[in-house]
């Protein structure tokens, strides 16, 4: 099996993290998963080998454009995810 992964998949799940961190009522492993989904399907992947490398290889300018798009990625698939009934889901 290769060593790569999708550069996008930690800034998500970090963002995540944070977000649910400050939420006023808790997320549910459900309701991430699926924003999460939701929000790397809007985002471009970026596959690395290692993502150290990739932290040291782009100026601050390029990480700042990655966080901002991960942030409206999630902010879209939250708004999708609220819309839509859970049901049975916890």
């Amino acid at each position: 099996m290769l060593n790569i992964s999708n550069y996008y998949e930690q800034l998500v799940i970090d963002r995540l993290w944070k977000l649910a961190e400050e939420a006023v009522e808790p997320f549910s492993q459900a309701f991430q998963e699926d924003v999460a989904c939701l929000a790397l399907n809007k985002l471009s992947p970026c596959y690395v080998r290692n993502s150290i490398d990739k932290s040291i290889n782009i100026g601050e300018k390029q990480y700042q454009e990655m966080v901002e798009a991960v942030d409206l990625a999630i902010t879209q698939g939250i708004e999708t995810v609220q819309r839509r009934t859970h049901g049975d889901r916890e």
